[in-house]
């Protein structure tokens, strides 16, 4: 409850910029209206004779009432122009977004796991182009980063290591070294099972009795087999038994106790059953009952478990397992050569990315334990503030601990992080890991991963500081907080000052911070949490070790709106639900922690890997065509409803409408509404896997250049100019020309020309954007154009005859029965589009953007992707289609990871900045690649 927040409300980045932008056609909207009324105001006077303007005029024509004549034609206008506001651009957005989740993110093969049975789940439509725009992704580290299968690797007894094996992240430190790793053969009697991963034969088959602390082993194995809340199940026999527990963590230290003799088989409400083998001597195996009077549970914040049991010869033990920050505080005095070595070996384990555990117990005397049990019992029925009466009694006995020693599991690295953390920092992407781990575990996780390296210039903010330590072993905790904030203080503004330097330096390398949890306790202060943010934003990675759930939620908050960039958070675990809230996304993992945070997400994922294909495939895709939808559909209605407004000059700014009522109403929901829906579901300007070949062009969402308010001026002003080219150019023409039966065009053939040239003009202006134009293209803009004619054909010749009020009885047979329908029809799309032909001509060839340098490079090699490709995934089956096509290629499945040659002429400053560098755009790279002769390249391999 200390860690949760309020379910927020998500609204993407484009569609708050979406309001602004129809914000501002209201506001052009009522400036056309305003202008069109006050030239009625100033239009209408008695000297226009003709007009009949009489003093039995109606009011909205009335001289003598001017003011009321500029009001009631305001409104005469609004109703007018309205088809400037696109009311069916929400409609058609949500469509397209809809289609994108469940058709193309739910179906998409590569973000299939075949091992657990596991697609990807968009449970959410209204964050896909937010997927795009990515900045700051904030991760968890178990069960996210890695794979949440514990493994019971090394411990430390007594001020003994115990544990052969070397971890991954060992080896990966030696490599980087230098050092050349050496396997170390396992002993004959070890042991393996799924949980246990340990070696030492000191301890195994009951060795251990020949240690020199004997007594401290047993005592450890005890503590492992009796606290935790781990319920058996299946039959009775080590073999057989299968353990159901809260975590893994816990279920691979029950397991441990198991091989070590200690064998924990049945469990009741009050009691623990452990089935102990050579405690006396060699080959004996003893049960033996222990009952459980108090269970002091785990959480986030204290961050430690304990159980009060009673031996059967009336014994009483408090058993405590923990991080080793509250346990250390919490433990008896003296023994300091026991609590020093642990802690170097607690040191040494992290730097080998265990995961550690310390272990203390404490005998009761029987009149203490009772007096403290009536406290805890009035706690435990209290109705107000339960659990943190639970906590304040659990520290009245959970002191003067004494230390047994420490545990160390290993958590493996997931598939394909490495490589999936190295591309989305190609792309732009600053990556941030929160974690529980200590430091040490988390540093070297991050090396593994690829997160961290020797070329970064890392600052590191830690409270296990020799100063610190001292102050905290006075015990006053005012004088602890007061210090241990000056020190963050200076630390912040240390690391700060060292960042400029660097960050204004001209090849200076990259920076890294990582802080721990009690130093980002008050480095979240609001006298430091400004020079925390100035720090980690000029870091390409931050690693937060020892956070709380609370602290994930508040430094992803810190970034989100101080430095109001798009974030996304990642993780697996309910410990991570409050992240993934306060994130613009959350995504969540569906692995061995529970459905809490693929409840709390906007996406679930299997695996951490699988966030490239949803953010470099599926989100810039889904940005670049959403972007074309919204500017597109501005485009097409203030074309529209500029030619009318032009048309209200010329008519004393009555208000006579010069399109028919069924044209202005069916324009936007038939005749223009599905080639834009077409290109939100198919456009491509890339392949997925050249998406992912070119992570940098992911930047471009980033920086949102596919929606500024340059890009919206650029679409308004071509539109303004069509509009002016459709009006004049037919008005214009129309006025010396005449049907077959020799009379003049009127008002109704002349709208129905220039209507005519508008839809078949926009319609042909959104092939002009198209990256891709696939058959669906043909057929929805074909298809409008065809539709317009069938409707003009059916409206003109056989509605309107049954209502003589209207003028169109026959307009398009009469029009098309005249040359000049076909030679306007050819030269005003024509004169129309030929100022965006330029533009966008001069535009790719001296202005590229790099999307655009990539489909130079590649246009000379065949598409071969097939069909499906077209849709923007590799494969669109159903699951159970899916999982048996992934199943049946997991036997030949290739690696998807690939570098390439950047062998091309031209574009020097596309490539200089994959690498890091900046060099200025030269306007002659994409000519000089463009007149270069294409020369026949390899083909190159697919990557599924």
């Amino acid at each position: 409850m200390m860690n949760s927040m309020n379910v927020p409300s998500k609204r993407s980045t484009l569609e708050r910029k979406l309001d602004k932008l129809i914000l501002t056609l209201f506001g052009t909207l009522f400036t056309m209206c305003l202008i069109g009324a006050i030239g009625s105001g100033v239009f209408i006077d008695r000297k226009y004779y003709f007009l009949g303007l009489s003093k039995s005029v109606e009011d909205q024509f009335n001289p003598n009432r001017r003011f009321l004549v500029v009001l009631l034609t305001m409104l005469t206008l609004l109703t007018l122009y309205s088809t400037i506001i696109p009311i069916s651009l929400y409609v058609s957005i949500e469509m397209v977004k809809f289609i994108q989740s469940t058709q193309f993110i739910n179906k998409d093969l590569n973000m299939y796991h075949a091992e657990t049975d596991t697609p990807a789940l968009a449970r959410t439509s209204n964050l896909n182009e937010e997927l795009g725009q990515v900045e700051y992704i904030f991760s968890d580290k178990t069960g996210t980063l890695t794979r949440n299968l514990m493994e019971f690797f090394k411990c430390t007894i007594g001020g003994e290591i115990y544990g052969t094996g070397m971890t991954e992240i060992e080896r990966g430190v030696a490599e980087r070294k230098g050092i050349k790793v050496q396997e170390v053969p396992t002993s004959i009697n070890s042991v393996r099972e799924k949980g246990f991963n340990f070696d030492d034969v000191r301890l195994m088959r009951g060795a251990w009795r020949n240690e020199p602390n004997p007594e401290a082993c047993k005592e450890f194995f005890r503590c492992l087999a009796i606290c935790h809340t781990v319920l058996p199940e299946g039959d009775e026999s080590p073999e057989k038994i299968k353990y159901q527990a809260a975590s893994p963590d816990e279920a691979a230290l029950v397991l441990a106790a198991k091989h070590f003799g200690y064998f924990f088989y049945r469990r009741t409400p009050t009691m623990i059953y452990v089935r102990e083998s050579h405690v006396e001597r060699m080959g004996k195996i003893q049960d033996v009952s222990y009952e459980i009077l108090n269970v002091l549970e785990f959480n986030s914040t204290r961050k430690r478990q304990s159980v009060v049991c009673r031996y059967p010869d009336g014994r009483l033990v408090l058993y405590c397992k923990g991080a080793d920050t509250v346990i250390y505080e919490r433990l008896v005095g003296g023994s300091d050569d026991l609590k020093k070595v642990t802690r170097e070996h607690l040191e040494k384990f992290g730097s080998a990315g265990l995961r550690t555990l310390c272990l203390a117990y404490k005998d009761l005397a029987p009149d203490v334990y009772e007096s403290w049990n009536e406290k805890f019992i009035q706690a435990k029925s209290s109705l107000r503030d339960r659990e943190r009466k639970l906590d304040e009694v659990a520290e009245l006995i959970e002191k003067d601990l004494i230390l047994i020693g420490a545990t160390a599991i290993e958590d493996k690295l997931q598939e394909g992080v490495p490589d999936c953390i190295e591309t989305l920092s190609r792309a732009g992407i600053k990556i941030w890991v929160l974690t529980g781990d200590k430091m040490e575990t988390a540093i070297n996780i991050a090396y593994a991963c690829n997160l961290l390296n020797n070329e970064m210039k890392q600052f590191i903010i830690s409270s296990e500081t020799d100063a610190i330590r001292e102050v905290e072993e006075r015990g006053d905790q005012v004088e602890i907080a007061r210090f241990i904030k000056e020190e963050v203080k200076k630390q912040l503004k240390k690391c700060l000052d060292e960042a400029q330097q660097y960050f204004h330096g001209v090849s200076g390398p990259k920076l890294a911070l990582i802080i721990d949890g009690k130093c980002l306790m008050y480095a979240l202060d609001p006298s430091l949490r400004i020079m925390l943010l100035n720090l980690s934003l000029n870091c390409s990675s931050v690693v937060c070790c020892r956070v709380s759930p609370l602290q994930k939620a508040q430094v992803t908050s810190l970034v989100k709106k101080g430095a109001r960039k798009i974030t996304l958070s990642i993780g697996d675990g309910a410990n991570d639900v409050s992240m993934i809230q306060a994130a613009h996304i959350g995504v969540g993992i569906s692995g061995l922690e529970g459905m809490q945070a693929v409840m709390a997400s906007d996406f679930a994922i299997a695996q951490f890997r699988f966030l490239k294909d949803l953010l470099l495939v599926h989100g810039r895709w889904s940005y670049i065509r959403l972007c074309k939808v919204v500017t597109y559909f501005f485009y097409k209605n203030l074309t529209f409803t500029l030619t009318q407004f032009w048309f209200t000059f010329y008519t004393g700014f009555s208000g006579q409408r010069f399109y028919d009522d069924w044209f202005q109403s069916l324009y936007n929901v038939i005749f223009t509404a599905l080639p834009v829906i077409i290109v939100g579901l198919f456009d491509k300007d890339v392949s997925s896997s050249l998406s992912k070949r070119y992570p940098e062009l992911y930047k471009e969402g980033i920086k949102n250049m596919f929606f500024k308010w340059r890009v919206v001026a650029i679409w308004a002003f071509f539109a303004v100019y069509q509009s002016l080219v459709f009006y004049y150019f037919v008005t214009v023409s129309s006025s010396t020309s005449q049907g077959s039966s020799g009379k003049m065009f009127g008002l109704w053939d002349v709208s129905t020309m220039a209507f005519t040239c508008v839809v078949v003009t926009v319609n042909l202006r959104l092939l002009m954007i198209c990256n891709s134009i696939t058959r669906w293209h043909y057929i929805s803009v074909g298809g409008s154009i065809v539709a317009w004619f069938l409707f003009i054909f059916l409206y003109s010749g056989i509605m309107t005859p049954y209502d003589r009020q209207e003028n169109i009885f026959w307009v398009i047979y009469v029009l098309m029965s005249t040359f000049y329908f076909y030679i306007t029809l050819l030269l005003v799309p024509v004169a129309a589009l030929l100022g965006d032909f330029l533009y966008l001509g001069v535009q790719r060839w001296f202005f590229p953007y790099d999307y655009q340098i990539v489909q130079e490079i590649h246009k000379d090699e065949a598409d071969d992707s097939g069909r499906t490709d077209l849709l923007g995934i590799d494969n669109q089956l159903t699951p159970d289609e899916a999982r048996s096509y992934a199943l049946s290629q997991l036997p030949r499945e290739l690696s998807k990871h690939t570098g390439f040659a950047f062998d091309s002429p031209g574009y020097e400053s596309f490539f200089a900045s994959q690498l890091g560098v900046y060099a200025p755009q030269k306007a002659w790279d994409v000519a000089r690649r463009a007149s270069m002769r294409s020369k026949p390249k390899p083909k190159p391999n697919k990557i599924n």
